[in-house]
């Protein structure tokens, strides 16, 4: 269950009998912690926490469980997670029939909605992981259905959907994106990337209320995981890009305006950096403008609270693999290993985006990079290179996320550059989308080349986590678990690691779902670790990972999770 948000003052709670990771430096243990006030007063044995006992509003016997630094999530879309659990939520969906079958049921439950919304769907649901609008046809035909996959790289829509929109067999695809047509050119209901905003302005608009119930729905969900902190990788800005998706005004319904009413009115129990988006449309000599009003956006954030910051920016460089529009260095395989002649998307040609990292590192914006295939993570790798030529050392964080492939020249540069690596680390095993959407395209010289997690630990690069939800589950653990073991929990027996040789030391992938992640959402000095002076977020667990084989790491569970002393999910 969820409890009461934070209040000023807090108890004084004490921890003893355990196992305490301290996620510091040294990977240092303890066995016992008191916080009070919302601070950690006292970490190490029971003589230092022996002076708090006799007025301790509360004590925990951990009885041998382990406690650990509440995990931070470094890339995740929390409120879009939230609407869309309470929305058309394909995530539980695992066959064509399923999907279907849920699409169903939840528009003869909503007879009132003018359309259907939600998402979720996984592409190995669906032969060649792809769906088409016939089949959303057969369950609802009366209204247009947009429905994002898991990775929010692509939507199935039906045709109803494509005729509101005007999209027909004469339709040029946008330059970001792609309509996917048969073998007649049809559109077959499938819109990958810049293809879905030939619909956006169709849909109808979140309400702030939507937003507002979405984010308070995620922080139920996540602090039940242990989550205590995120980075919002998609805050967009009301008026740069075009969309009413912002906030860069007061009274627009938006994912941001949610973060200041819920710290204005105190419900926000998270500590969240939001990654103001950049509109990839944004020719050269309106760079500055741009800036300009991003930096505005930051300083209305931190005029509000501390709770909720806005000190980075997210570039999104390419794609995904799966529907060929990551970036590569060589081209694409087709099904028999032949070269094909697309080597996938580049949203920024490499000159603007280097002049855009340029500007916003001296703007003093770290910047946030989508980067999934080898060229998408060269181009962010020069391009913060031309901002450290430019600007010096300026102390931005700077991060790339995903990381599915990287060119081995590239590795030792992200420690040169001190550029964090953000990995996703519960994509880096084998299940259908990678062995039937992946690895044949890519061949097996750049399939050894995915998720290189122990290469970027060993070449010294910074390593933070996060989950990409509702892309994926947002449960630490369960990433946690793929980074040791390169198999997901849920695999079959006999299942094969993806490249064992990447995995990753347990105290190494604890740290950067903790220590790692708080560091670049900027909020390690007060959070991340367990060391006196820092704020009590914490989290206890039902077992020790460390006391087991590697291999149940994945079943572990959260049973209290604290934010600032305060207990915020206790498990029934």
């Amino acid at each position: 269950m969820s409890l009461s948000p934070l209040s000023h003052r807090g108890p004084l709670t004490v921890f003893r009998n355990g196992h305490v990771f301290t996620s510091d430096a040294a990977r240092t243990w303890a066995r016992a912690v008191a916080v009070e006030n919302g601070a950690i007063v006292a970490v190490g044995g029971d003589d230092a926490v022996r002076p708090y006992l006799s007025r301790a509003d509360e004590v925990v016997d951990l009885d041998g469980r382990i406690l650990l630094p509440g995990f931070h999530d470094a890339h995740a879309h929390p409120v879009n997670g939230g609407l869309e659990r309470a929305r058309c939520d394909l995530t539980g969906a695992r066959t064509a029939t399923g999907c279907l079958d849920l699409i169903g049921q939840y528009a003869q439950r909503h007879p009132e909605r003018e359309w259907i919304l939600g998402g979720g769907w996984a592409m190995e649901s669906f032969p060649g992981g792809r769906p088409d609008r016939h089949a959303l046809d057969a369950v609802v035909a009366d209204r247009p259905v947009f429905l994002p996959n898991r990775d929010h790289h692509s939507a199935w829509v039906n045709t109803a959907a494509l005729s509101r929109a005007g999209i027909d067999d004469t339709t040029p695809d946008p330059a970001d994106g792609r309509i996917e047509r048969d073998g007649d050119g049809v559109p077959t209901g499938l819109l990958h990337e810049g293809a879905m905003d030939l619909l956006a302005h169709l849909l109808p608009a979140d309400t702030q209320q939507e937003y507002d119930e979405g984010l308070r729905e995620a922080l139920r969900y996540l602090h039940g995981l242990g989550i205590v902190g995120w980075q919002d990788a998609l805050v967009r800005v009301d008026g740069l890009d075009g969309t009413n998706g912002g906030g860069g005004a007061r009274g627009v319904p938006s994912v941001h305006a949610s973060y200041l009413r819920a710290q204005r009115e105190g419900w926000l129990t998270a500590r969240v950096s939001g990654a103001l988006w950049w509109d990839r449309t944004c020719p050269a000599d309106e760079i500055k403008t741009q800036v300009a009003l991003l930096d505005a956006v930051r300083r209305q954030a931190e005029a509000e609270g501390d709770r909720y910051r806005v000190h980075s920016v997210k570039v999104m460089q390419d794609g995904v693999i799966e529907t060929f529009t990551a970036a590569l260095l060589e081209p694409y395989l087709d099904r028999c290993g032949h070269p094909t002649d697309n080597v996938g998307l580049s949203f920024l040609d490499p000159d603007l985006l280097r002049r855009v990292t340029v500007a916003l590192d001296a703007a003093g914006f770290d910047v946030h990079f989508h980067a999934l295939g080898d060229r998408a993570v060269r181009d962010v790798l020069d391009a913060v290179e031309a901002a450290r030529v430019t600007n010096g050392a300026s102390g931005g964080r700077h991060q790339a996320a995903h990381l599915q492939v990287v060119h081995p020249d590239d590795i030792a540069r992200f420690r040169r550059l001190g550029v964090a690596a953000n990995l996703q680390a519960l994509w880096a095993c084998h299940e259908p989308q990678m062995d039937d959407l992946a690895i044949p395209f890519l061949g097996p010289k750049r399939s050894a080349w995915q998720y290189p997690f122990q290469d970027l630990h060993s070449g010294g690069a910074t390593l933070v986590m996060g989950s990409d939800w509702p892309v994926t589950s947002p449960d630490p653990l369960a990433g946690i678990h793929v980074a040791v073991n390169r198999i997901a929990e849920e695999a079959p027996p006999g299942t094969e690691p993806l490249d064992g040789g990447q995995s990753l030391p347990l105290p190494v992938a604890i740290a950067a779902y903790t220590a790692g992640s708080a560091w670049v959402n900027r909020v390690d000095r007060l959070s991340g670790s367990v060391r006196e002076g820092l704020r009590g977020d914490l989290v206890v667990l039902d077992r020790d990972p460390f006391d087991g084989p590697p291999e149940h790491i994945g079943r572990a569970r959260v049973t209290r999770t604290y934010v600032d002393g305060h207990l915020v999910h206790l498990a029934e």
